[in-house]
């Protein structure tokens, strides 16, 4: 199971980074050789060392001539070529990451506009934005430093390791020996590190969501009184991850400790010079052959550091790559070929809908809607109505094609909507949903969304009937004033400019999700004369909450466990004395309840 998920990993991976596959090699070979070149100062100097050595001993000037002059330019001429080399490689890892954060940017951006628009609603805005921004900067660490770093704390210590095993064989395992205890050391303290680091980012991310509950929520708590609970729930998460991370941390604090001082520089330096000490007392080794291991040891613990942490961004920029393709692997909507593409017929055909013992489930446990047909008349306003989860907002929502039917079918015009090019279907069908997305752009902008190409006049004329007209007047700039910046709208407020966006694209179908249900009450007069010119001449599918706002439709459906149990007029379903009657009678205890509740408190106030 292990090695199919390693395995997959890598191949997320490799087809991630494949467009840049060969510049990240080019790198990886300059930087590999950069990293052979930056030995060789030291290796001139123990070289210089031993040209040096019998001069001195013998008291006499060394001759000009003499090879250390050369090895004296070959290091001045390494270090140059060093300094090129390293420079090169990042340069090139750098426009490889480059091309990669956009190349993976737009993959995202391209796949993510043709997966399914229900996918979205089932997940937040801050797991999409991290995957787009968050999880391609982590790739920018794997490419443009984790593998170099790797690279070179890799080819560092083992060209260092063959040459001190050349010079001596027996003072290399000497000095091997707090490096082997220190790596040892680090094992034990990694000892079952993928499940720790599991934890860690589950128990980081229930912080986070803790943290982000309780400054979104802090309104509302408040004035329910309910900060302590709040604060508590906050509090316990921060208390788990704090018990976790300490526990872990004392864990291998020992092993840790361990290999830190194992591999110091001064450890390893003093097991060199010991070993020497041995060696050289005894007549086994000169004593110029002990300054390569002075010279490479310090650089060799330097590198296993290095080695470390380029071995974490690797295991991050992994991570960030797996949830990359997690959401790359996400089923995209399929679009009809172009030969198969067919568009909906004009005039009265276009505002037929027909559900056709269409399904739909989440997951492969509980289907959503189950076999409903249901006809949607050109003109005619049909209503779903139904308690909480009965799905009638998923059916409204298999129209615009936000989820695709598992079985049966959603015709338009007569027309299958897969169909249909996703282009098309929305110049057919329209909606309004109570959670309205006003975008960081000019109020014109917003409004002509769902129509680019239209005129300022257009726009202004959508506005009025929209009854928005003179509050986007109102605002600094007008029209061109930036929702966000220059002014924000309140709920109602942004439910006009949204029924102006969908007047302005003038589909011939719409659904829509009861814009009044949020409204403010200065705001629901504005919001229903608005609806009136919208839903006029259109063939409109509403989910209804407030059931006072559709006795006068055409049809009313009844929805409950994925069903349509009920179908007919408001007096129809009331005389039927079924499931409607009882939701009726239910809601309009509902309200007078309510009503008493106002004007008691009225009472209480004017006293």
């Amino acid at each position: 199971m292990h090695t199919s998920r390693r395995a997959t990993r890598c191949d997320v991976i490799s087809s991630l980074i494949r467009p840049v596959q060969g510049r990240l090699t080019l790198a990886v070979g300059l930087m590999a050789l950069a990293s052979l070149v930056q030995l060789v100062p030291a290796l001139a100097i123990a070289e210089l060392a031993r040209e040096f050595a019998p001069s001195i001993v013998a008291e006499v000037t060394p001759d000009e001539t003499a090879s250390y002059w050369t090895i004296g330019w070959v290091a001045v001429g390494a270090i140059f070529a060093m300094l090129v080399l390293f420079m090169a490689a990042g340069l090139v890892s750098h426009l490889a990451d480059s091309a990669l954060s956009l190349h993976v940017r737009r993959r995202l951006v391209d796949h993510l506009g043709r997966v399914p628009l229900g996918w979205f609603g089932r997940r937040s805005s801050g797991t999409v934005r991290k995957v787009v921004q968050d999880d391609v900067s982590a790739l920018h660490h794997l490419v443009a430093h984790a593998t170099l770093d790797v690279t070179a704390a890799t080819v560092v210590p083992v060209v260092s390791l063959l040459y001190l095993f050349v010079v001596d064989w027996r003072l290399t395992l000497i000095m091997l020996i707090p490096v082997v205890i220190g790596l040892v050391s680090f094992s034990l303290a990694m000892r079952g590190a993928m499940a720790k680091y599991a934890e860690y980012d589950a128990s980081l991310a229930r912080l986070g969501a803790a943290s982000v509950e309780l400054v979104d929520g802090i309104t509302v708590v408040k004035a329910f009184g309910e900060t302590g609970r709040a604060h508590r729930a906050f509090r316990e998460a921060g208390e788990q991850f704090s018990a976790f991370f300490y526990g872990w941390m004392r864990q291998t604090a020992r092993a840790s400790v361990i290999f830190e001082v194992a591999i110091s520089p001064s450890a390893i330096l003093a097991t060199v010079l010991a070993g020497a000490g041995l060696l050289v007392g005894t007549g086994r080794m000169a004593a110029l052959d002990v300054l390569p291991f002075a010279l490479l040891a310090l650089g060799i613990t330097g590198s296993m550091v290095r080695f470390m942490y380029g071995t974490q961004q690797v295991r991050e920029g992994r991570q960030a790559a797996e949830r990359i393709g997690e959401v790359l692997s996400v089923k995209a909507l399929p679009e009809p070929a172009s030969e198969e593409a067919v568009s909906p017929t004009t005039g009265h055909g276009a505002g037929h809908v027909a559900y056709e013992q269409a399904e739909f489930s989440y997951n492969e446990a509980t289907k959503a809607v189950r076999g409903v047909s249901l006809e949607l008349r050109p003109g005619s306003v049909t209503a779903l109505v139904g308690p909480s989860g009965s799905g009638k907002s998923t059916l409204a929502r298999l129209l615009p094609r936000f989820d695709d039917v598992d079985a049966g079918a959603v015709r338009l015009g007569g027309l299958d909507i897969r169909r249909l090019p996703t282009r098309h279907l929305y110049e057919h069908v329209g909606f309004v949903f109570q959670d309205v997305a006003l975008l960081r752009t000019t109020v014109r902008d917003n409004i002509r969304l769902g129509r680019p190409d239209a005129g300022d006049e257009a726009v202004r004329a959508a506005a009025r009937a929209a009854q928005i007209h003179q509050r986007v007047l109102d605002t600094p700039r007008g029209y061109d004033s930036v929702v966000g910046d220059d002014t924000v709208f309140s709920g109602g407020e942004a439910q006009r400019i949204s029924i102006a966006r969908a007047l302005l694209a003038d589909a011939p179908v719409l659904v829509l999700d009861e814009a009044t249900a949020f409204a403010d009450p200065e705001s629901e007069a504005a919001v229903q004369e608005a609806l009136s010119q919208l839903v006029a001449g259109r063939t409109l599918l509403v989910i209804a909450h407030r059931l006072h706002t559709i006795k006068g439709v055409d049809q009313i459906a009844v929805m409950d466990s994925g069903r349509v149990v009920e179908l007919g007029t408001h007096e129809q379903l009331l005389s039927a004395g079924g499931r409607y009657s009882r939701l009726w009678n239910a809601y309009e205890n509902g309200r007078t309840g309510s009503e008493s509740f106002l004007a008691a408190t009225g009472e209480e106030t004017s006293r």
